[in-house]
């Protein structure tokens, strides 16, 4: 690290991490390398395909141009923190269940983009899912089958919901 590196603290996946970072340096060069998350991948460079998605406040972001600095004092998710308890999630399940990947290059944006459309709308159309997930490319052709995982997500998500007890705060 230079002498122009500045202290970053963020929460990464629920856990607080600590890091010197350069200036021009971007979220996900800070959780790939610093981090060793390398879920998130970078592809185009200039945030258009969707594969480097990190979560940050909530709100998914291109990893690749989202300046690290910006992640100060943030909650940070990235496709490692998606599974909980050894558990996948809906949308993750229903990614392999329906066979919506091949070579898996641009599947955790995908998925993190996913998620962020079924909390969002829980039950959406074709056209929504399109719409929602346009910002992401597939090289392999995968988007049948990304359209059905996600729908099947969120058929399995509502079913959950529905079942939940009035005092759960997934049920409101």
């Amino acid at each position: 690290m230079s002498t122009t590196s500045t202290l970053l603290q963020f929460r990464l996946n629920g856990e607080p991490v600590s890091t010197q970072v350069e200036a021009y340096e971007t979220l996900l060069e800070v959780t790939r390398t610093r981090c060793g998350l390398v879920g998130a991948r970078e592809s185009c460079g200039q945030g258009l395909c969707g594969c480097c998605a990190i979560v940050v406040n909530g709100e998914t972001v291109t990893g690749c141009i989202f300046p690290a600095m910006h992640a100060e004092g943030c909650d940070v998710a990235t496709i490692e923190g998606v599974a909980q308890d050894g558990k996948l999630d809906a949308v993750q399940q229903a990614f392999i269940d329906c066979g919506a990947f091949q070579c898996g290059f641009c599947t955790s944006g995908f998925i993190l983009m996913s998620r962020q459309l079924l909390h969002r709308n829980p039950d959406p159309t074709d056209a929504e899912i399109r719409n929602y997930l346009a910002g992401n490319l597939c090289r392999c052709g995968a988007y049948p089958e990304i359209l059905a995982a996600v729908k099947l997500a969120g058929e399995r998500m509502r079913a959950v919901r529905s079942q939940a007890a009035p005092t759960d705060p997934l049920a409101r």
